[in-house]
């Protein structure tokens, strides 16, 4: 007397059937992910061009300042009083441009933290109803396995 020999494969694809997955919270959050991927990136690209503004302008206006430093004086304290000048010009537009540098990266921490903040609602909101969902789904499918 042979025994058959139990179908495995048989019984391993009935066990998962029973059990569906379902990949749309995978999807959505997947969705979610991207929009905030774009979302940040804007906020990264312009800081970016804004602190390359400021920079070009500040680069501007030193070296436009250079010329009346390089200009040949016809007294010794001539020279004293441009480079003077220039180092208070320098300090003055220093001042203003590191202001302008802090005024973009308080911007950028602002839009940062309200992006998080609505991205975390978004993925708590999301991880909600694929856990109800999932929930659902599983409990649907041990009723139906018990009822067999």
């Amino acid at each position: 007397m042979a025994k058959a020999t139990q179908d495995y494969t048989k019984m391993m694809k009935d066990m998962l059937g029973a059990f569906p997955v379902d990949t749309s919270a995978m999807t959505e959050a997947f969705k979610s992910q991207a929009t905030f991927a774009d979302k940040m990136s804007k906020v990264v690209l312009e800081a970016a061009e804004k602190s390359t503004e400021i920079s070009a302008g500040w680069t501007k206006s030193t070296i436009g300042k250079m010329g009346v430093v390089t200009n040949a004086k016809s007294e010794p304290t001539d020279y004293t009083k441009a480079m003077t000048d220039f180092a208070s010009t320098q300090a003055e537009m220093s001042a203003e441009s590191m202001a302008a540098f802090a005024e973009v990266a308080k911007k950028v921490q602002m839009e940062t933290v309200e992006l998080m903040l609505a991205a975390g609602k978004d993925m708590g909101e999301d991880a909600t109803k694929a856990v109800k969902k999932a929930t659902d789904d599983l409990t649907a499918a041990a009723k139906k396995a018990t009822a067999k």
